[in-house]
């Protein structure tokens, strides 16, 4: 409602577009609730209550045997099949991200999936042919790790083909299972047709993208620090991490006496007395492999003197006051300088005096934490090792794959544990050599193996890389094109590619890829050329990558390159032991698996840890192959957690299984049968750009949410019995105003949802039909009709009138939530008892609405008369309105005009706006009467018409006069309309007679 001035009066042509948007002046119809107990009395039978076999509710088991009976009934398995074999030019290619192949379908996997089919059924609807390959990842650490761990001490004596063998069987084991769970979940593919990152075709084409990299020289073997996993015995790639927030490092402050200072430096120091460069580091076992201290330019540092111990320390002056409350003293500063002036100085190594560690500059120093100057180990640390590269220090690795000090470290930390007992043993050779201030805990935020659970390091080994930092640039202008849902993803994505100063791609397992390269058997040489890679690539493709392991070295080489180092007999070279990283496996799908010569998909949809993982893998390798991005659209959603927020794990015993979720558990009283729709609501309805929250309760309430609109369908269904849209229906504009309003709404609705479900906000879209199914059908619509519906002849135009509108509604709201809930949408589909051989819904395409449903000023209209509406059943709240007669009083103006549209006699008990008031008669003037009865209401308003845009507007004040009705109640209709309660009312008396 628009409040404002009063304009002019209205004037002919203004009352001539009312008169337009109003229609034309059909027959005029009361309005009632309900007929509580129309069943009973002799007029039961001439009361046309609603229709149907379709159940309210499904309780218990009946509701997951009803949805295996829709899928079977309604081709659930070969809808995907249908559609790919359709003649429609329009393809919409959604590419799958594969899921491990290692466990048991969780909730994650539903939240991904149902959105993918949400957005696959929406697009097959609306004309799209879909291209939808469901994928598994195969390979890695995730499976060969879990295999290993049943298998125990067992596992020790087993070579690489058997391990390899083990791991493909318990990959194809949980990848039946996984499978099974998402044909349950209603999931649309040609589930016969999946790609695999173990199939041999599959494995051959990503050597071929391997080997394009490699002779564009993209990708290299280089020495450096990688994150390793003890545990896990191979290098990790960034996106196989995961943080602990809770972890536990032993944090040490310790001093590195200065030997040569810069010129200025010397004339600030008083050299009688030694000084010493403090640092700080969470990781005290990478001491012994310290190269350099690193400083910050143009940071300000101190000299100061230690109240304790009169020692003089060299830090940063912002930390000056930090450091000293630390170490429990005070400092006091004896002059500053820049960090410049630390040029060409070098310090005493804190364990090794006679080792020189320099004083160098660089970018990666902060003021964060600890004491403006970095201890720099360039094999334990990317950043240590650009300073190396920089100024040719050493790069030796004190560490070897197990995580332990080598040889080379002493006797004293040789074969321990670089996290446990080497930490221990290093900090107390700190404390002999008196260079240890201070030890203290710190928690704080570190790398762990994503898979075995345990914490990482960081050493350096030879490994296989991609050079990302030249494909950066081209990837980022590549993701300007390219749209992200929530925007706020692709920022997330280039800051985690900034990140990266490197991808390692190799990985020292047995269950995956080969590396493809031979290498020299006595020098540091490796062999790989366009003739050896396309003779492995036809092994791979007609055997699998198993012939690594299998076949002997020689075969593994063309005969042409054979004979040039050594032949068969004399072989100079032996096959690689490193496998591909999981990210390039499946990085490189989009080659495989997209169609046509783009091979771009129009949507990529996953998890936002894979703006690190394989969003990012794939964009890289694909523009390494071709610099093209291989997607159009990316969409990222959250994780799901607890109801508390809390991660899911076993030991808090909060996993929610979907089986149990749709077939129920043990004790079905707590955890009842749900069925897939629910799951597939709960996805629907969440917020899936944030964290998703899943529980009992959120479940319960999905459940009830379809319920009320199972009762809205009921309604539907059950009114539109004994109509055929093809001879029944009335043209729109010989409508009742209320019907073309509600079409009106309705083409509104459709107009939104379809623009929800192209931005991929299916929670909209439960919003939107939410709203309009309780507040605009049950709380008004379906309240304002039932009347004409169950009380009118069958065949009266006025009935008709009303379920032309139904049908259409019916229609709109099933194609509205078909993709969210194809199980009811089709359930729905078979009890139209308009369509004698129902096809699916979803073979008779989207939402279908017509322009002529669109008329601007009915709004506007029906919201006048509704104000009115709302005044009367305002003033007799928890009352029956048809105990009740109304009286309207407009001054003579354009509302006057309108509202009189609806109801030509002065009184009326079957008028328009009768029905609008649900009263027992309404009384339209144009002044107030001038008696009125003691018990009169009398209500006020003004309500300001504004149409054409604001061309035509005036404001008009009403009275709405309310009083208790003299007439009886109907027997038959229930309204009191009758002139006594033993007869009927005039309405009644004709519908009866006419039977």
């Amino acid at each position: 409602m628009r409040w404002g001035l009063r304009p002019r009066g209205p004037g002919p042509a203004a009352l001539a577009v009312a008169r337009t948007w109003w229609g034309r002046r059909g027959v005029t119809a009361g309005a009632s609730e309900q007929p509580r107990d129309s069943g009973r009395g002799r007029y039961r039978d001439t009361v046309l209550l609603p229709r149907t076999g379709f159940p309210m509710t499904l309780p218990g088991r009946l509701q997951p045997d009803a949805e295996l009976e829709v899928q079977q009934k309604c081709g659930f398995s070969e809808l995907y099949s249908w559609q790919r074999e359709r003649n429609v030019k329009a393809e919409f290619c959604l590419h799958d991200g594969p899921p491990y192949a290692n466990g048991d379908p969780h909730v994650g996997h539903a939240l991904n999936k149902i959105l993918k089919d949400i957005a696959n059924r929406y697009h097959m609807m609306r004309g799209s042919k879909i291209h939808f390959m469901p994928g598994w990842d195969c390979h890695g650490l995730p499976i060969e790790i879990k295999v290993l761990s049943e298998l125990g001490g067992k596992a020790q004596n087993l070579s690489a083909v058997e391990i390899r063998e083990k791991a493909r069987s318990f990959a194809k084991a949980a990848i039946e299972k996984q499978k099974s769970a998402f044909i349950r979940w209603g999931i649309m593919a040609d589930w016969n047709n999946c790609y695999y990152t173990f199939d041999g075709k599959y494995e051959a084409q990503q050597l071929r993208i391997f080997y394009q990299m490699y002779d564009k020289g993209l990708i290299y073997r280089s020495y450096k620090p990688v994150f390793w996993s003890p545990s896990s015995r191979t290098a990790l790639a960034e996106a196989e991490l995961e943080y602990n927030s809770e972890h536990v490092s032993r944090s040490i402050y310790v001093k590195f006496p200065l030997l040569k200072s810069s010129p200025k430096l010397a004339s600030l120091l008083d050299g009688s007395f030694p000084v010493s460069v403090l640092v700080w580091t969470t990781q005290p076992w990478t001491i012994p492999a310290n190269q350099a201290v690193c400083y910050m330019p143009d940071a300000k540092y101190a000299v100061v003197k230690c109240s304790k111990s009169g020692d003089l320390y060299i830090l940063a002056a912002d930390k000056v006051t930090s450091v000293a409350s630390t170490l429990k003293t005070s400092f006091e500063v004896i002059s500053t300088f820049t960090g410049a002036d630390l040029e060409n100085g070098t310090c005493a190594h804190p364990l090794m005096p006679d080792k020189i560690s320099p004083l160098l500059p660089a970018n990666h120093v902060t003021m964060t934490k600890g004491t403006g100057l970095v201890h720099t180990a360039p094999a334990h640390g990317m950043e240590d090792y650009s300073v190396a590269s920089q100024h040719n220090l050493p790069t030796d690795c004190l560490v070897d794959e197990d995580g332990v000090f080598t040889a080379v470290a002493g006797p004293d930390l040789h074969n321990k544990a670089v996290l446990e007992e080497g930490t221990d043993a290093v900090i107390k050779m700190l404390q002999a050599a008196k260079t240890l201030l201070k030890e203290e805990n710190v928690v704080h935020s570190y790398p762990y193996d994503w898979r075995t659970k345990k914490p990482v390091v960081i050493r350096a080994s030879k490994q296989w890389f991609i050079n990302i930092t030249d494909l950066k640039s081209t990837a980022k202008e590549l993701l300007k094109k390219v749209k992200f849902i929530p925007g706020s993803a692709l920022n997330a994505m280039v800051e985690m590619m900034d990140r990266r100063p490197y991808w390692c791609i190799s990985r020292q397992r047995v269950w995956g890829v080969p590396i493809p390269v031979f290498h020299h058997k006595t020098k540091d040489e490796f062999l790989i050329n366009s003739q050896t890679i396309e003779h492995i690539i036809k092994l791979v493709e007609q055997h699998g990558s198993d012939i690594w392991w299998t076949l002997p070295p020689e075969q593994l080489l063309p005969k042409e390159v054979l004979s040039q180092v050594g032949g068969p007999d004399a072989l100079e070279y032996v096959p690689g032991q490193d496998i591909l990283d999981i990210w390039f496996d499946s990085g490189t799908s989009w080659s495989h698996i997209l169609p046509g010569t783009d091979q771009r998909a129009d949507l990529y949809l996953e998890g936002k840890d894979q703006l690190g993982g394989w969003f990012q893998s794939s964009l890289l390798t694909s523009v390494a192959a071709r610099k093209k991005a291989p997607f159009k659209t990316v969409v990222v959603h959250g994780f799901t957690l607890g109801e508390k927020g809390e991660k899911m794990s076993k030991s808090l015993g909060n996993v929610i299984d979907p089986d149990i979720i749709i077939n129920g558990g043990q004790d079905q009283s707590t955890e009842p049968p749900y069925g897939a729709d629910v799951l597939r609501w709960w996805v629907a309805e969440s917020n899936v750009f944030t964290e998703v929250t899943i529980s009992p309760s959120v479940l319960s309430a999905a459940r009830d949410d379809i319920s009320k609109l199972r009762n809205t369908l009921r309604f539907l269904l059950g009114n539109v019995a004994g109509f055929n849209p093809e001879t029944d229906a009335i043209p729109v504009n010989n409508m009742y105003v209320i019907d073309q309003y509600m079409l009106h709404l309705l083409q509104d609705l459709a107009n939104k949802i379809t623009d929800s479900y192209k931005q991929y906000d299916f929670g909209k879209v439960v919003r939107l039909l939410q709203a309009f199914y309780t507040r605009e059908l049950s709380n008004f619509y379906f309240s304002i009709i039932k009347d004409r519906l169950y009380c009118e002849n069958a065949h009266d135009p006025k009935r008709r009138s009303c379920q032309t509108a139904l049908a259409e509604i019916l229609d709109v709201i099933v194609r509205s939530f078909a993709p969210i809930l194809p199980h009811l949408a089709e359930e729905v589909f078979q009890h139209i008892p308009y369509i004698k051989e129902p096809k699916s819904v979803f073979r008779t395409g989207w939402i279908n609405t017509s322009s002529i449903w669109k008329k601007p000023g009915l709004e506007e209209a029906m919201e006048s008369a509704c104000t009115m509406r709302d005044a009367f059943l305002g003033s007799i709240p928890g009352k029956n309105a048809a105990e009740y007669q109304v009286t309207i009083v407009i001054e003579p103006g354009l509302l006057f005009e309108i509202i009189e549209m609806l109801q030509t006699e002065e009184t009326s008990s079957t008028s328009q706006l009768n029905e609008l008031m649900m009263a027992s008669q309404t009384t339209l003037l144009s002044q107030e009467p001038r008696e009125m009865a003691a018990d009169v209401t009398e209500l006020k308003g003004t309500f300001l018409i504004n149409l054409e845009g604001g061309d035509i507007r005036e404001e008009s004040s009403y009275k709405v006069l309310v009083m208790p009705t003299t007439k009886e109640k109907c027997p038959r209709c229930w309204k009191y309309t009758a002139e006594s309660s033993d007869t009927l009312c005039p309405r009644c008396t004709e519908v009866v007679d006419g039977k």
